[in-house]
């Protein structure tokens, strides 16, 4: 594996696990009432959009990383607009 390649996987695992804390938080006590639901909104569009980019160019790390980023931020904002306050 080319250490650009490599680089890219370590990018990618790093940035994807800090995601994990806060849509653990969000799964376990469904308080989103500090979620902003124009960030998530514009954030979970931005994510697909590299997954598509990834996608697109073959970028396999790009790809691993916001996968499962896009599933988090979305669930998270489906979970903001099921429980927000009415």
């Amino acid at each position: 594996m080319p250490t650009t390649e490599l680089i890219g996987y370590l990018a990618a695992f790093c940035t994807t696990l800090s995601f994990v804390p806060q849509a653990w938080l969000t799964f376990r006590t469904r308080d989103v009432s500090g979620i902003s639901l124009g960030m998530y909104s514009v954030f979970t569009a931005g994510v697909a959009l590299w997954l598509v980019y990834g996608l697109l160019a073959g970028a396999w790390p790009v790809v691993a990383a916001n996968a499962v980023t896009v599933a988090l931020a979305l669930s998270i904002l489906l979970m903001k607009l099921r429980y927000r306050a009415r």
